[in-house]
């Protein structure tokens, strides 16, 4: 069913002087249904009241637009009133005479009587027939208010928009006009769109509560439920038992955005070099696997020194792990890491210090596959189900499978499809670290069963007839975050306009990749000794050639397998890092951030991804925030985390801590 009203994609910039922009909304998509009340919530500047002008056609989104019953909103309008916290009332004109103003000039198809039938009842509703002749100046604040309330509830509009309509009165008036509101609202059936800074009025009034993150480029950081029944009074609102959990949740995130806020404030100045970089030679670590395409046609075509990039190396390393030592050494400027890697060394993977990790960059998605011994098709396993049930009838038998780093996609994937099917990863079967590259040699000696990792190592295990693909990414989670661009907070804080130009570069060299044509040349460049260094037989399926798992069936064509810029591809991914952090925990990995919005907007560096794509000229690429349904119906909800984690029946002992970021260091919530 089509939502009542629809906040569908906006944008909101605005121009500044020298052709500079302010970026005020970014990606804002909300469905507000019938007779629902919601609340905009978060710190000044975060354009709460700029959304609501939007929704009110007193603005235009820069992009996106706002649907209210089907129809775009492209103007002011009778079918949505606005109440503003100065109460706009005409000081010459009485309470009576500001109501009828309004509606004689938006109600003109009515009779005289009909319209001053609908003044007196509206005057009545908010309690002010006593005071019907007094003009404004007679008025307190609160009855000036419940004046504005009348004028636009008067107007029969289809939406009320209430922009901190009781922000200037004292806390018994605006108690007693936020009770009358609620029993309007009850009575009425009207849909409400409120802005507040109040976290208790919007847990009174709302149904849903929307918070903001910081702006510039504020996006929808959370949205909460309020499950306290109606009709609402302030008392058995305050006694009920999720009261306070729910209201610290949103002191909670609040503190994490103005957390964000200072350390945003102290960063430091930064000198300009060559080119209007700070550095212009740069080491770049990268994994010899298909998905490094960007990193090498940036190198080889030139886009590295199209943007004042003089001279990347790319150091072809041996492992993840070394990846990760390179990084934290500062032995590497940056690398293509696996998604998960920027979390988990912020977090403090293992026993290692936290390192802060960000990214701006998505390099690529899918791209992976879960590949046995061909022993175990020559048994008759074919499904997930096949393989449970072979672990039931072999309990005494250790298997063994292969992953390429705890933080990786590759390990959180695997260990989601066994658990799908009831098989705990860490009794039921035994995972071992090795590098990609080694995948192959080890399933031949014997020293695992399989292993999950990208490609051309499963495809090369099928051409030399020692394992079929059970899985690829594509049946757990088509479109899934794979490689992301990953260097150290200090060195992008050091080197920001560097790091902006090396965003830029990979973004065209991943455009590059996806254009299907060159795939071929590509193919040439990646097999080179100096970067994969693999037989291009191998390393066609999936990435040019239709898929062949080794079962013996004809091979399938899989045009998302390995994905560079499609679809949205390159933005960083709030959900997807959450669905990661729930991950990460699941298994012991690091804890789960009790400060989660915190950490995934330091992490996340969407603010150099935004810039890189405006300086670029390319579509509006920020991702949608929506549940991610997983192929075996899992669906995550990135407003509820820790409800999630608590609901997964196969796990380890969960910790849950705040993390400081300034320090890195883990305190216990």
């Amino acid at each position: 069913m089509r939502a009542f009203v629809e906040i569908d994609h906006v944008d909101k910039e605005f121009p500044l002087a020298g052709g500079d922009r302010y970026i005020a909304l970014r990606n804002i998509s909300l469905d507000i249904q019938q007779g629902e009340f919601v609340s905009l919530i978060g710190h000044s500047g975060c354009g709460k009241s700029t959304l609501l002008n939007i929704v009110a056609g007193l603005d235009r989104a820069s992009t996106g637009g706002i649907v209210l019953e089907g129809k775009e909103v492209n103007e002011p309008g009778p079918d949505r009133m606005v109440v503003f916290q100065n109460y706009s009332l005409l000081p010459w004109k009485t309470v009576r005479q500001n109501i009828s103003l309004a509606v004689d000039a938006a109600l003109k198809k009515l009779s005289k009587d009909e319209r001053k039938a609908v003044v007196e009842e509206h005057i009545n509703l908010v309690g002010l027939s006593h005071a019907a002749e007094k003009l404004p100046a007679e008025l307190s604040g609160g009855m000036k208010q419940r004046v504005a309330i009348a004028r636009a509830l008067a107007l029969r509009p289809k939406l009320l928009l209430l922009d901190e309509p009781f922000g200037a009165l004292d806390a018994l008036t605006r108690g007693n006009l936020q009770e009358r509101l609620m029993q309007i609202c009850q009575e009425s059936g009207v849909t409400c769109l409120m802005v507040t800074h109040d976290v208790d009025e919007a847990l009174l009034l709302s149904d849903r509560i929307v918070m903001l993150t910081n702006g510039p480029a504020a996006q929808i950081g959370q949205i909460l439920e309020v499950p306290i029944p109606r009709p609402r009074h302030r008392l058995e609102v305050v006694n009920h038992p999720n009261y306070y959990s729910l209201r610290n949740e949103m002191i909670y995130f609040l503190n994490q955005q103005k957390r964000l806020s200072r350390r945003k404030q102290a960063a430091p100045s930064v000198a300009i070099a060559r080119n209007g970089l700070e550095k212009v030679n740069l080491n770049l670590g990268f994994v010899p696997l298909t998905d490094c395409a960007p990193l090498v046609v940036a190198k080889e075509k030139g886009f590295f020194e199209k943007y004042g990039l003089e001279q990347v190396t790319l150091s072809r390393e041996p492992s993840w792990k070394a990846i990760a030592e390179g990084l934290t050494s500062d032995r590497l400027d940056g690398a293509a890491v696996v998604a998960g890697m920027p979390l988990a060394l912020t977090l403090g993977l293992g026993n290692m210090s936290p390192i802060p990790v960000v990214t701006a960059l998505t390099l690529s998605r899918n791209g992976n596959a879960i590949t046995l011994g061909k022993r175990f098709h020559n048994e008759g396993i074919r499904t997930l189900e096949d393989f449970k049930a072979y672990l039931d009838r072999t309990p005494d038998t250790t298997h063994t499978l292969g992953i390429v780093h705890p933080s990786s996609m590759h390990n959180l994937m695997l260990r989601h499809w066994l658990a799908s099917a009831g098989i705990d990863p860490d009794r039921d079967v035994t995972l071992t670290t090795i590098s990609p590259a080694q995948m192959v040699s080890n399933l031949k000696a014997g020293n695992i069963d399989g292993y999950c990792a990208g490609e051309p190592w499963n495809s090369r295990a099928v051409h030399e007839g020692i394992g079929f693909v059970i899985a690829t990414d594509l049946d757990i989670w088509n479109g899934h975050c794979e490689k992301v661009l990953g260097v150290r907070d200090a060195w992008a804080e050091q080197y920001p306009e560097t790091h902006l130009a090396l965003v830029k570069a990979l973004i065209e060299a991943c455009q590059y990749c996806d254009d299907r044509r060159n795939r071929e040349e590509i193919l040439g460049l990646i097999c080179q000794p100096q970067y994969i260094g693999s037989e291009p037989a191998y390393t066609r399926p999936g990435f040019i050639d239709p898929y062949n798992y080794g079962t013996g069936d004809e091979p399938v064509p899989l045009l998302p397998f390995n994905q560079f810029f499609v679809n949205k591809t390159n933005c960083p991914d709030a959900v997807e890092d959450l669905w990661m952090l729930t991950q990460l925990a699941r298994w012991g990995v690091v804890p789960f951030p009790r400060n989660w919005q915190e950490v995934l907007t330091h992490v996340r560096r969407i603010d150099v991804f935004d810039r890189a794509v405006h300086d670029l000229g390319v579509p509006h690429l920020i991702r949608d925030r929506s549940p991610v349904t997983l192929a075996d119906g899992t669906v995550f909800n990135p407003d509820d985390p820790i409800h999630y984690l608590n609901g997964l029946a196969i796990k380890r002992d969960v910790r849950v801590e705040e993390i400081k970021l300034n320090q890195g260091t883990p305190v216990a919530a």
